[in-house]
């Protein structure tokens, strides 16, 4: 019960209450707070071992609603907030990222269980590591509502794992990994701004937001909250507009780059869509799911 306890406070906080989350043995760190780990088994076994409710019950408590706002005072006891006295902001795991990203576009589908699926990928990685006769030498990637399911179903080739997903630092599944480190790279900008699933998803982001309000700042309203769960402010709301604006003008000179743009993803387009009216708030859509807001826990 401890060992489960302390991995599902490492999912939330990013680090367990005794830090060394695979290792519960003599060499393990000490807990920070042995008396809450202690509280928390007892009250996981009593609970019939109900994970969804440990789930609620930690992110409802005032711990984890605190602000991310470090503190001098507080560094100085604590460097590393062992004792938790803000929020440690985290980056969110790269399969989070990709499955937040469908599901606030309205694509992820949803259904439990089921065969692994191949969603997009460059075309050409497998042939290149495989051998002559392997089974797995050609990737064919699904279609349909395969290519929105949750990334915990993604087709896992060990060694040439889902770059999308390898990008942001999840692991090939060679070996069970307890604990992950956290990676912040220039690679993980580039896949949010041009991967295939990131810019279908915020294309279809763009044709709900469109379809569901009326007014430019309802709209940006509306896709800065299905992204990050609060509204922009002020300031954020200007520099959105003045984006809108820019990418206005610069597909109505250029219908040809709206086009290629939507042409991106597999979902269909809207019939009697304006595509220079689309492809501009579709950027829009990818710019703010690759927010730092959208993707960081904070």
């Amino acid at each position: 019960a401890r060992v489960q306890i302390n991995r599902l406070w490492q999912m939330v906080f990013g680090t367990g209450i005794v830090a060394s989350v695979e290792d519960f043995g003599s060499q393990a760190e000490w807990p920070s707070h042995p008396g809450l780990l202690d509280y928390l088994a007892v009250s996981f076994i009593e609970s019939g071992w109900d994970q969804k409710a440990m789930l609620k019950r930690i992110v409802m408590s005032a711990t984890y609603r605190q602000q991310a706002r470090r503190s001098i005072e507080a560094d100085e006891i604590d460097a590393d907030n062992r004792l938790l006295s803000y929020f440690p902001r985290r980056r969110l795991p790269g399969e989070l990222i990709r499955d937040h990203a469908l599901a606030a576009s309205g694509l992820l589908k949803e259904t439990i269980g089921g065969p692994s699926v191949k969603p997009y990928q460059p075309p050409g990685l497998w042939q290149e590591i495989a051998m002559p006769k392997s089974s797995t030498r050609f990737f064919k990637r699904d279609d349909g509502d395969k290519l929105y399911r949750r990334s915990l179903y993604t087709f896992i080739k060990r060694k040439s794992p889902p770059p999308q997903l390898q990008t942001f630092g999840a692991p090939n599944r060679e070996a069970c990994t307890v604990r992950r480190g956290v990676t912040n790279t220039p690679l993980q900008a580039l896949v949010l701004w041009n991967d295939e699933q990131f810019l279908e998803a915020a294309r279809v982001l763009a044709q709900h937001t469109l379809a569901q309000a009326e007014t430019d700042d309802a709209r940006i309203d509306l896709m800065f909250r299905r992204c990050t769960g609060a509204l922009p402010n002020d300031k954020q709301r200007a520099v959105i507009r003045e984006t809108l604006d820019y990418y206005r003008q610069r597909y109505a000179e250029a219908p040809q780059d709206a086009k290629a743009l939507l042409e991106q993803g597999e979902y269909p387009l809207p019939k009697d869509h304006d595509a220079a009216e689309l492809a501009s708030w579709m950027m829009i859509g990818n710019t703010i799911l690759s927010l730092d807001e959208t993707i960081v826990r904070d």
